[in-house]
């Protein structure tokens, strides 16, 4: 049996108070494509009413048609028709499931599996908010996850349903006889009749939750005093900056949830604030610079000591050379005590001069009780400088401070420390080519993490930040052919790269475009990103 002559039924998809589905194919198309049909019949069964909902059903369908040509992650609709005073809906079939099947067949998702999620489907339902669309009925039964790409996709709109419920009052007026939503997912207003935007955030929210805890709502109880939904308990390994994302979504009061969806979007992609850790001071000592009469050196920023002078005679004076702290690496203080001359060494020569070879100190010589400056008794070791090849004599003059232990050498700390291997940069033109394959593969939130900061902020691109590079790549692009990407110039830190590619758009436009990319090493995350397009 074929319905409207052209729909042969497959077999039944499910079934509820407002009628069927089915899964059907189109007898009148070559490849038989495949379709979900959606078979619906008025709550009263009044002629009088019957044009009535005719007339409202064929302006839900135009509403439909719309929402799924601009949103690759609505689906299509193919067809209406009524029948028999039923109505019914041709739309596009999608091989995927939906979030309540996932959850019992795979278990609770992760947190950042539920971010993702949300990344994908927020700029989905701000583009049904921008069209004056409420959808009412967000719930995991109603996301379906599609298999070919991963992306979540808004199925099942209410307005269609609401429709269906009109009836007529004893006074002759339409109006409508059902609340549309589902108890647990719908917010306070909506359970009213008057459902608003917020009213998608609340329910979106309470989706969120349920994937991270596996609870519906009716199984979460709530704070007596402010009517919150109590939840954290059971997923306790969400980061607080998310959990305080989802618990504004499900605010009982509307006004106290996001305003919009996009301010939802913004705050979910915001870096979370977090607190400066004390980190120890765990860098090996700077060589100090020679030090002149006025200057007091500390080799460690975090504790400094002051400087001595021990002026023996005129034209000579000493300076303490402050403390070496090696943070958790040694763990003690080394307090040198240090006379320079009147003429300061070259730097190497004074480290060489404080270091001998078995890592003795050097002993303190006996002050005089003449005026000349103070000359040691006997002569140090010869100790071999920062070249291995040749030897010095060291003569230092002393302060009355022992010396506990030699400030290491900076070339055999550094050589007993494990050499970090090269970073091995991948090639400019190879990074451009896999950001237009992963705008191909439909992996948006990808694509756009791999942007610079200032591009992402860049206003004349992106007006809207992520949202503006949603609506230019999910829906009006259909795919990108790379026809060649060439290397223009490339250092240590910057590079160029020429692409030549073509942009196939939705309404069947093809827009040839030549590019020249600018990338910039990003040292932190070890990666090119993309700093500029022209």
């Amino acid at each position: 049996m074929l319905q409207n002559n052209r729909y042969r039924i497959i077999r039944t998809l499910g079934s509820g108070g407002f009628g069927e589905t089915f899964l059907a194919e189109d007898s009148q198309i070559p490849s038989l494509r495949r379709c979900v049909i959606k078979q619906l019949k008025p709550i009263q069964n009044n002629p009088q009413i019957y044009e009535l909902v005719q007339q409202r059903f064929r302006r839900e369908a135009a509403i439909l048609e719309e929402l799924g040509d601009g949103s690759s992650q609505i689906p299509r609709l193919y067809a209406y028709f009524s029948e028999n005073s039923l109505f019914y809906l041709v739309q596009e079939y999608i091989e995927g499931q939906t979030l309540t099947e996932k959850i019992q067949q795979q278990g609770l998702m992760s947190e950042h599996s539920v971010k993702e999620l949300l990344n994908n489907i927020l700029p989905v339902l701000d583009y049904v908010h921008s069209k004056g669309i409420v959808h009412r009925d967000i719930k995991p039964d109603n996301i379906l996850i599609r298999n070919v790409d991963g992306k979540p996709i808004l199925i099942d709109f209410g307005a269609v349903k609401e429709t269906l419920g009109t009836m007529l009052t004893p006074s002759g007026n339409s109006a409508n006889s059902i609340v549309i939503g589902t108890p647990g997912f719908m917010s306070s207003e909506q359970s009213v009749g008057r459902p608003m935007f917020a009213s998608d955030i609340y329910s979106l929210g309470l989706t969120a939750i349920y994937l991270l805890t596996g609870k519906l709502p009716q199984e979460l109880e709530t704070n007596p005093a402010t009517g919150n939904i109590l939840w954290r308990q059971f997923a306790t390994n969400v980061s607080p900056s998310f959990a305080a994302v989802l618990d504004k979504a499900i605010q009982f009061n509307a006004g106290d949830r996001f305003a919009k969806v996009r301010d939802m979007l913004q705050t979910l992609q915001s870096p979370a604030p977090s607190a400066s850790p004390t980190i120890l001071n765990t860098q090996l000592p700077t060589i100090p610079s020679p030090p002149t009469p006025q200057q007091t050196i500390a080799v460690s920023p975090r504790s400094p000591q002051p400087s001595h002078q021990n002026n023996q005679g005129s034209g000579h004076s000493g300076i303490l050379i402050g403390s070496l702290i090696a943070g958790g690496l040694i763990g003690a203080s080394i307090i040198i005590g240090l006379t320079l001359s009147k003429s300061p060494q070259p730097v190497g020569q004074q480290l060489a001069q404080q270091r001998t070879a078995s890592s003795e100190p050097i002993a303190p010589s006996e002050p005089e009780d003449t005026a000349p400056p103070v000359q040691p008794k006997k002569r140090s070791k010869i100790v071999p400088t920062l070249d291995s090849s040749r030897e010095a004599p060291v003569e230092p003059q002393v302060t009355e401070s022992p010396v506990s232990k030699q400030i290491p050498n900076p070339t055999s700390i550094s050589s007993s420390l494990p050499k970090q291997p090269p970073v091995n940069k991948p090639l400019p033109e190879q990074v451009v080519r896999d950001y237009f394959t992963t705008l191909n593969q439909g992996k948006y939130q990808d694509a756009w993490n791999q942007l610079s900061p200032s591009l992402q902020k860049n206003k004349t691109l992106h007006p809207d930040g992520y949202l503006s590079y949603i609506d230019w790549w999910g829906r009006q692009v259909r795919q990108i052919e790379i026809d060649q990407v060439s290397l223009v110039e490339a250092g240590t830190e910057r590079a160029t790269v020429k692409a030549q590619l073509k942009y196939l758009l939705k309404n069947g436009n093809v827009v040839p475009s030549n590019l020249r990319v600018s990338l910039l090493w990003d040292v932190e995350n070890s990666r090119w990103v993309l700093a500029d397009a022209q």
